[in-house]
């Protein structure tokens, strides 16, 4: 046995062509599927454990220093990039949340503040026709997100015949202005599942903690249940340090998420939701007040028609996650449901959209719905986001498989 160890000591570290890339409020390792070791080229064994290693996970220290995760469920993301094999699009996207505290990632799922950055990753590793690309303009990138089998459009701005990166868009949770973005995510819903998992646009979900409540549960962007702050016993208005600091909080809240789940189909047993982390999403609503966001931002009840909290991976995410935000969009479209509610005033806006606070300040999105005889359907929903290369070169990480 140890003479295995000092042979595993003594290998070379692999060398693999990567790009660290922020997408939105989050940023990841970004490979092409044709960049990885032959035996990471597949779903299984092989491929967790590389993600794994080049993250810096598991780490029972909870910091990922010995890899290139940063310790929080925003950075915590690996991506994959290949040419299509859908008609019609142009990438394949997989989506890759690695835990940091477990040998374990979740494919269960997209990541839409990822997404922004998928297009421009690939226009830049030649993955997509030159003939698509304007010199200067908009170049639509059409994506088939694997997760969920679901058509993304990322809409990146070129200058020169690049991807322009740098620009006057500000976004709330990222703290340097860039080039915006635009996503469409097309019909969110999932495709094996209804728009509201019960037929219903609120339920009612026991909690030991607290009680029976209200929810909303909906399948659009991600799986996410949606549930008043107030029942919660909050204001809407919490910041990171206040749910994170406390653990019993957030063995509440986590207890609460994997009942949800339960109704929701999404496992067949509370103690499954361990290994389903990343879906579905937890985030209680409540009507716009004034509040300070975590930079020091003053957000005043007028600049918002609804607040709304959301849970990652076990923590209060300190923006709001993209696949998050399109849920919001949709539910908010939809007469009803407890997103609707609480942005009661904002639901005749001519152009679909609501401007929803989050603990870094505040986000626009907007959705377009319809009723048919077989229940509600969302278009489409769009949001603005920003990416930009943070690093590239190459990921160093010994084998492991």
């Amino acid at each position: 046995m140890r003479g295995k160890l000092m042979t595993q000591a003594l290998q070379s570290q692999l060398k693999i062509a990567a790009t660290y890339m922020r997408g939105g409020t989050s940023k990841g390792v970004f490979f092409a599927l044709d960049d990885l070791p032959v035996e990471a080229q597949q779903p299984g064994p092989a491929r967790d454990a590389l993600l794994l290693r080049v993250i810096g996970s598991p780490d029972p220290y909870g910091k990922q220093t010995d890899g290139m995760g940063g310790a929080t469920s925003s950075t915590s993301k690996t991506v994959i990039v290949s040419k299509s094999q859908q008609p019609d699009h142009d990438v394949d996207y997989l989506f890759g949340q690695v835990a940091i505290d477990r040998a374990f990632v979740d494919w269960s799922g997209n990541c839409g503040n990822l997404t922004a950055a998928v297009g421009a990753f690939a226009i830049a590793q030649g993955l997509i026709s030159s003939g698509k690309l304007p010199r200067n303009g908009i170049a639509e990138v059409r994506i088939w997100q694997a997760n969920i089998a679901k058509t993304i459009i990322a809409k990146v701005p070129m200058r020169d015949g690049l991807v322009q990166e740098l620009g006057d868009f500000e976004l709330d949770g990222v703290t340097f202005p860039a080039a915006e973005v635009q996503v469409e995510f097309v019909s969110p819903s999932a495709a094996d599942a209804r728009l509201f998992p019960s037929g219903n646009l609120v339920d009612r979900i026991h909690s030991d903690d607290f009680g029976e409540i209200n929810a909303t549960f909906i399948n659009a962007g991600i799986p996410t249940i949606f549930v008043n702050a107030a029942e919660l016993g909050f204001s809407g208005c919490e910041l990171q340090g206040e749910i994170n600091s406390n653990r019993d909080t957030l063995a509440k809240l986590e207890r609460l998420r994997a009942q949800g789940a339960l109704q929701m189909g999404l496992i067949s047993s509370l103690e499954e939701a361990k290994t389903r982390q990343h879906t579905p999403k937890l985030a209680w609503v409540a009507a716009p007040q004034d509040y300070q966001a975590s930079s020091g931002k003053a957000v005043n009840a007028h600049d918002v028609d609804l607040l709304v909290r959301a849970m990652s991976m076990g923590q209060l995410h300190h923006a709001m996650m993209g696949t998050a935000a399109v849920a919001i969009a949709a539910a908010a479209a939809v007469p009803g449901t407890l997103v609707h509610q609480a942005a009661n005033s904002a639901s005749n806006k001519a152009d679909n959209s609501i401007v929803f606070g989050h603990p870094s300040g505040t986000l626009k999105v907007g959705a377009k719905a319809h009723e048919s005889t077989s229940g509600w359907h969302i278009d489409k929903a769009i949001m603005s986001r920003s990416a930009r290369v943070l690093m590239e070169g190459w990921v160093r990480v010994p084998k492991c498989w």
